[in-house]
């Protein structure tokens, strides 16, 4: 079931919509002003927000940037719903992220398309979204098990080194240390590499074999940004 949050100074208002959308069967939050949908917004993580531009104290358009500015609420389809909205209102509303407006009064017909449409919007990005971390998961794998690759090798090599030279009568500490010194070097190579993957903050994919993908940590980061 789809959650909606309506958001509207006018108690009627707000009523009428709550009746319309649960007769839909969509389940309904309210709020009577924007300090209380935001927090709705962020504690209930709506599929979609209806929000009024005329509030009292923080403005629709105030609470519309704060919820584009948010990582938890950033992805919430908005449909702005007012009597009052200028052009240059309207311009305002879509450039901060809105999907939608739409005027007062509206039929109930318009505005359940209009819901719908934006409903379907959510689900194709959050679709697409979720086949960009699969794929970014994917490619996380295939660059660990390449770069860590060659590392655990060599000290695989090493330690069958040491347990061969440990089986002699007498060792080399000379021989010995060397192999210790094989096996630090790999160990630091490994942690370097699993910090680079970790401070990766937007991933760039390159091709490693056929259709297999992995994550570019080797190319320097532009304009002293972290390693993408």
């Amino acid at each position: 079931m789809y959650s909606i949050l309506v958001v509207d100074d006018n108690m009627q208002n707000v009523k009428f919509l709550e009746l319309i959308l649960k007769k839909e069967g969509y389940n309904v939050f309210t709020a009577l002003n924007g300090e209380d949908g935001l927090t709705i917004s962020r504690n209930e993580k709506p599929d979609l927000i209806l929000l009024d531009i005329m509030l009292p104290g923080m403005t629709g358009l105030d609470v519309l940037e704060i919820l584009k500015k948010d990582e938890q609420t950033l992805n919430i389809p908005v449909i702005i719903v007012t009597a009052k909205v200028s052009p240059e209102e309207a311009k305002q509303g879509l450039q901060a992220g809105a999907f939608d407006y739409i005027k007062k009064p509206f039929e109930r017909v318009e505005i359940i398309a209009r819901i719908r449409s934006a409903l379907r919007f959510r689900d194709a990005q959050l679709a697409i979204i979720e086949s960009e971390k699969l794929s970014i998961y994917a490619a996380t794998v295939v660059t660990a098990n390449h770069k860590i690759k060659q590392p655990l090798t060599v000290i695989k090599l090493a330690i069958s080194a040491l347990r061969r030279e440990l089986g002699k009568p007498e060792f080399s500490r000379q021989s010995y240390e060397k192999r210790i010194d094989y096996i630090e070097s790999a160990v630091e190579e490994v942690n370097d590499i699993l910090n680079q993957l970790k401070e990766i903050q937007r991933p760039q994919i390159s091709n490693y074999v056929r259709d297999i993908k992995m994550i570019d940590i080797d190319t320097p980061p532009e304009h002293g940004e972290k390693a993408e």
